[in-house]
């Protein structure tokens, strides 16, 4: 696995890096927007991550208003596509007030920008860029981002082996500071949604880009996908983030909040901990363990110098006593001949027996 330094900190296999996306939650108030970055800060987030685009540049009005009706999430919202994304848009005014205070508060700050004009804008303030799901065809805007000479987050959401292999093909002929994330983009908050995760596709990328860092931005309730996908190789984790689920938005319904957000990241890093080195060992805190509850050879009755041993006077117990031989070598010690006597109970090792 590659390491990459995403903000203020290096990535590799052994840490993690939590992007709480704020995204449109922040309701269109700056203020919201500075209280939600304190609490990302407070729950254990590494990052608190916006979103920059003009209405009119990211989403066609004519397009979707010709549409017959709307599609997946976007069903259940009240006003027009448009509409809600020129209410999500935040002032360019905002960039330099947001960093800052992330700043202030220790945590990174920084943007998915969705047209070349916002690029420039936030490129003073940010260390890394995040490139959302839909994104993944449009190479023109990826190029001048990874331009930019700064860490990328690819999220392959509704895409194919073929677009993650064409995005990324021509990424890496420029950089290797890259996180590659498995994504569904879905944002329904359906536990169906549980179903297409498909977080093996990790396995896959691994084999794929053994280099990159893999990473998760995922839509769903809980914490399982978070821990699966830890398990299987990410240490990039992206998920929305509210101080209420029940305010009316976009994302507030299927976003974490402060208390869910802690709980992920602890168990998280338990999970972290927990994976290991992969070889297996007797670990320090079971060497107590091993010796009482593991068995060794021992005699049933006293026996005399001289006498030859039979299968008859063993019996293999615990704990295993020093030098004790283990029960699978109890063969190797039938027919032997006792140099001393041994009392009932007593473990063999090496100074009772004859190998001659």
């Amino acid at each position: 696995m590659n390491t990459i330094k995403l903000g203020k900190k290096i990535i590799d296999d052994n840490s993690l890096y939590f992007i709480a996306d704020i995204g449109a939650n922040h309701n269109g108030s700056l203020e919201k927007a500075i209280e939600l970055i304190h609490l990302a800060k407070e729950s254990g987030a590494d990052a608190a991550k916006f979103q920059n685009f003009q209405a009119d540049k990211i989403v066609s009005k004519t397009g979707f208003d010709n549409m017959k009706g709307k599609l997946s999430h976007q069903s259940k919202w009240k006003k027009s596509v448009f509409e809600v994304y020129e209410d999500a848009s935040i002032s360019k005014d905002w960039t330099r007030i947001l960093k800052e205070e992330c700043d202030k508060v220790g945590i990174d700050y920084f943007t998915s920008a969705y047209d070349f004009e916002s690029v420039d804008l936030v490129d003073p303030y940010v260390d890394l860029y995040k490139i959302g799901s839909g994104d993944i065809t449009w190479l023109d805007i990826i190029d001048y981002i990874i331009d930019k000479k700064k860490p990328v987050l690819i999220a392959t959401g509704a895409s194919t082996n073929e677009d993650v292999s064409r995005v990324m093909k021509m990424a890496l002929k420029k950089t290797q500071d890259l996180v590659l994330m498995q994504c569904n983009t879905n944002y329904t908050g359906s536990n169906e949604n549980y179903n297409y995760c498909n977080l093996n596709v990790l396995k896959q990328f691994s084999i794929d880009y053994p280099n990159t860092v893999l990473g998760l931005s995922d839509h769903t309730a809980g914490h399982a996908t978070t821990l699966g996908a830890i398990a299987l190789g990410a240490r990039v984790i992206e998920k929305h983030f509210t101080d209420d689920n029940n305010q009316e938005g976009p994302d507030h319904g299927f976003a974490m909040n402060p208390q869910s957000w802690r709980d992920m990241v602890d168990r998280s890093y338990e999970l972290l901990v927990s994976l290991g080195d992969g070889v297996k060992i007797v670990e320090k805190n079971e060497e107590q363990s091993k010796l009482v509850q593991r068995r060794c050879v021992r005699v049933k009755t006293n026996l005399k110098k001289g006498h030859t041993l039979l299968e008859s006077d063993l019996i293999s117990l615990r704990p295993i006593s020093e030098g004790g031989f283990e029960p699978f070598e109890k063969t190797n010690l039938i027919g032997k001949e006792l140099l001393m006597d041994i009392d009932a109970g007593e473990h063999l090792t090496k100074k009772y027996l004859s190998y001659d």
